[in-house]
């Protein structure tokens, strides 16, 4: 059974400019134990779309449901969720224990079971030796982790975090990541995560819906929109850096990429279509391949950041270690078929060979 539902959920606004679609008839559902991502760039909706879920939010359309009951009239009360907000929220007063258990006192738990549920939270969440403190006695990272404890000390099933990570610098984060993909695949829970940072959505999701302006651009495992991206929004959003996308034209023979010659690349059909490939599945070759210039290097140990243009196509290529190319020399660039991807002038995805399974592509 799916632990979420959401059916056409819109959420609109009327401003002097007109209406504002914050989330336009989204329908997703998420399966009961796992965790799922909300990803997309600011204003795209995600966190209304949370909000909504919440019930913090009234939905203009379209249904929720939660463990096969429809939420959607109901306060958050009643929805039988625990949510971590981008702001901490602890309250300064209260001590580490006082902070987690707050929300059990309020709903009037019995102390034994209070005191059950504290020990084992703080053990999970390694706060035993902290319970006393005062939360300005404590980190960053201490602190996110007593927002946690108070979410999943409620023991709801379905647990909503809005970019709760966003406080943090690059080595906490890191290390938060991990900490909650273990604690959700510990507790079993449903976890629906909020976030405009692609390496959190891919690192941790079993499922990502990929949202833009309000709407589902693609709804997948991360594995899938990394190597089956739906449209050109997903293709430059999903990588770092992202995939390259090169404008082709009709050339003797086929389809080239704009301001080439050749060499001839895909059916002449393809024509005013994009050819995207990732810059880890170029090589830099001496025999082979697209004539490329070298426009800039960037050296970052491990591996290289080599900035080419093709024509009037600017392409980056991620080669390990040192390139040994200097900006100003030409060289070529190939990469196996398997690795290109095709889409049409709307900008959606086609069969890797250009060839369209219901019609003739770029009619």
């Amino acid at each position: 059974m799916s632990a979420i539902v959401a059916e056409n959920l819109s959420k609109h606004w009327t401003t002097a400019d007109g209406e504002v679609r914050a989330v336009d008839r989204l329908s997703f559902s998420f399966d009961q134990g796992t965790l799922n991502v909300l990803l997309g760039p600011s204003g795209c909706g995600k966190s209304t779309t949370l909000r909504l879920i919440a019930g913090l939010e009234l939905a203009d359309g379209g249904r929720v449901s939660i463990a096969g009951r429809d939420v959607t009239d109901l306060p958050p009360s009643q929805r039988n969720i625990s949510m971590v907000f981008q702001s901490y929220a602890l309250f300064p007063h209260l001590s580490v224990g006082e902070n987690i258990v707050f929300g059990l006192k309020v709903r009037k738990v019995t102390p034994a079971d209070v005191g059950r549920r504290l020990a084992r939270v703080a053990d999970l969440l390694g706060l035993s030796q902290l319970l006393d403190r005062k939360p300005s006695q404590l980190s960053g990272g201490q602190q996110q982790r007593v927002a946690l404890g108070r979410a999943i000390i409620s023991e709801a099933p379905v647990c909503l975090m809005d970019e709760p990570l966003s406080n943090l610098d690059a080595q906490l984060r890191q290390d938060m990541r991990a900490e909650i993909r273990n604690l959700q695949r510990e507790l079993g829970i449903t976890m629906v995560y909020v976030t405009h940072d692609q390496i959190e959505a891919m690192s941790m999701a079993d499922t990502i819906v990929l949202l833009n302006r309000g709407g589902i651009e693609q709804n997948a495992a991360p594995v899938d929109l990394y190597e089956n991206p739906a449209n050109t929004f997903v293709a430059r959003f999903i990588g770092t850096p992202p995939m390259n996308l090169l404008p082709l034209v009709a050339g003797a023979g086929g389809a080239v990429i704009a301001g080439t010659d050749g060499p001839v690349l895909l059916p002449a059909g393809c024509a005013g279509g994009m050819l995207g490939v990732r810059p880890e599945h170029i090589a830099i070759a001496q025999d082979r391949g697209v004539p490329a210039t070298v426009q800039g290097v960037e050296y970052l140990g491990a591996d290289s950041l080599v900035s080419c243009r093709i024509g009037s196509a600017a392409i980056a290529v991620r080669v390990a270690g040192n390139s040994g190319l200097a900006a100003g020399a030409g060289t070529r660039l190939a990469w196996a078929p398997g690795a290109q991807h095709v889409f049409d002038r709307a900008g959606r995805r086609v069969a890797a060979d250009g060839v369209h399974q219901t019609a003739t592509l770029y009619a």
